[in-house]
């Protein structure tokens, strides 16, 4: 083993830094391949689509001799307390990360929930119908479900701050096209595309956390991001309710403030969000070492995935789907998640009708209720200071199954809280009760959304924001269905009613983390990605 500018350098055997199971020994890229820019291999991917670098230079035999010469590739790392490794970032600059990543998560699950408020004046302005201005409300989430398949990967290929900015662009871009439509049908476009934008606020800040905090300092930032995700969904409609009401702003307003609020963000996040994806800095570094010395041997672990645009494609596309499929992890948490963010959408959806109609509030004061989703994320942020003591405390004993104490309880709690909701659904019971039954639902959605993803983050390291990005197709899915149909539900059963149905389908589901907590280390040493995670750590 030698040094190089402060760096590691190693053999195939001595690697640390896993890739995807699927590249193969004979897929990693040669000395001309490594690189090739990507401009002049999509010109080539499009001009000779039948056309492979790996494949054609896999047949000649020397060539293949030569991949199979393991020992002649030099592998570059970090050493152990190199300062440019993101792991061994500065505290003060891996709060600020964290903090705007936080903050972007915020901002788009704001933009979730306050667009609702605007239905009254809209459904007027635009001349449609409220079940039409639904559908802006499906379609962004939607968009939030199935992009993050693409960029997802991509951040784990290229970056994660290329993303982030782009986003953040595209994300402010879509305020101004709602707030400036002249039809329904250009608000829902702009809602698919805010939801694409946004769903990097989403999937990739699980990533950056686990890029530059170690598993055993995730426990606080973590439950930072899961209070942006799961209470910021509950800050929105606080003003928006309050927008509507003035007869001289409505709907578009709702847009145009918070416009005027993201740009500011805007603005920090080129200078603030710096790269933490480790294996895109050591990719720069590699690439600085071959072209000073010339020598091609030198690379980075994940320039192995690199072979051909085509190759890069495949596997950053469907890592996701792969993930979500063939680990059972990825598979049942999705599957939980899944049914409880789709609720959760309904419960943004149902709120206006359900005190409109029990409690006669006016819109403002509708807005006012979802206060509770930030009053249930805050307890839940508090009682995760008790969970992050049990993992502190059993992590050695039990390694990541550690974070699932708290989730266990979760599983008890998120059926209660629906039921409570439904059954307090009459004129002669107090609205309070009712602010109570989602209070507690929104509570036990973010010590689940906490465990998920902090979970996640942990069994599949550098792989976590594909993983997530499984997780978040199946979870945005149901967010886009369950609003379509929850009116229909509403008419057909009584508020009582459909919500009782809820909570038995929550209660079905209640052994999922129980059998993680158990039989979680048996499970993952079935899993390969998981598995191969793990084993490097």
């Amino acid at each position: 083993m030698s040094t190089h500018e402060g760096l590691v350098t190693r053999s195939l055997a001595d690697v640390h830094e896993p890739i995807d199971p699927r590249i193969g020994q004979l897929s990693i890229a040669n000395s001309e391949e490594l690189d090739e820019g990507l401009v002049h291999q999509l010109g080539d991917l499009i001009l000779h689509p039948k056309h492979d670098h790996s494949e054609s230079s896999s047949t000649n035999v020397g060539d293949v001799e030569k991949r199979m010469a393991t020992s002649e590739v030099i592998y570059v790392e970090f050493d152990a307390n190199d300062a440019r490794n993101p792991i061994n970032f500065s505290w003060k600059k891996k709060w600020v990360i964290t903090a705007m990543a936080c903050m972007f998560t915020a901002f788009a699950a704001s933009v979730a929930s306050e667009y609702n408020m605007g239905f009254p004046s809209m459904t007027r302005d635009l001349n449609c119908s409220r079940f039409q201005a639904t559908i802006g409300l499906s379609v962004y989430a939607l968009g939030f479900g199935i992009i993050p398949l693409v960029t997802a990967s991509f951040s784990e290929e290229f970056g994660r701050q290329p993303l982030y900015i782009g986003s953040a662009i595209g994300f402010l871009l879509m305020y101004m096209m709602v707030a400036l439509s002249k039809n329904i049908q250009t608000v829902i476009l702009a809602r698919l595309m805010q939801g694409a934008f946004g769903s990097t606020g989403a999937t990739m800040v699980g990533g950056t956390i686990a890029d530059i905090w170690a598993p055993h300092e995730r426990g606080l930032p973590m439950s930072i991001f899961a209070v942006a995700a799961v209470g910021g969904t509950g800050m929105g409609p606080v003003i928006a309710g309050w927008i509507e009401m003035n007869p001289q702003l409505e709907w578009r307003w709702i847009q145009w403030t918070q416009m005027i609020i993201f740009s500011v963000y805007l603005v920090l996040v080129p200078i603030l969000m710096t790269e933490t994806r480790g294996s895109i800095l050591l990719t720069q570094l590699a690439k600085k070492i071959r072209k000073e010395t010339g020598d091609h041997r030198y690379r980075a672990r994940v320039e192995d995935e690199r072979a051909s645009l085509r190759t890069l494609i495949y596997i950053s596309c469907t890592r996701p789907i792969y993930l979500l499929f063939t680990e059972p992890i990825v598979t049942s948490f999705s599957l939980w998640i899944g049914f409880a963010w789709g609720v959760t959408y309904c419960l943004i959806e149902s709120i206006s009708g359900v005190f409109r109609t029990l409690h006669n509030f006016s819109v403002g004061e509708i807005g006012s209720v979802f206060a509770t989703m930030m009053v249930g994320s805050l307890i839940g942020f508090c009682t995760n200071f008790y969970q992050e003591s049990l993992y502190q405390k059993y992590f050695p004993k039990r390694g990541p199954e550690a974070r699932l104490y708290m989730a266990c309880v979760a599983a008890l709690f998120l059926p209660i809280g629906m039921f409570i909701y439904a059954w307090s659904s009459f004129t002669f019971v107090h609205w309070i009760a009712q602010a109570v039954g989602i209070t507690v639902y929104i509570w036990a959605v973010y010590i689940v959304y906490l465990a998920v993803f902090s979970y996640l983050a942990d069994c599949y390291g550098p792989f976590a924001s594909s993983a997530l990005a499984g997780q978040s197709l199946a979870r945005n899915l149901s967010a886009m269905a369950f609003p379509l149909f929850t009116q229909q539900m509403f008419d057909k059963l009584t508020y009582k009613w459909a919500n009782t149905i809820f909570g038995l389908i929550a209660v079905l589901m209640i052994p999922i983390p129980f059998v993680l907590f158990f039989h979680g280390p048996a499970i993952r040493s079935k899993s390969k990605v998981s598995r191969m995670v793990m084993d490097q750590k």
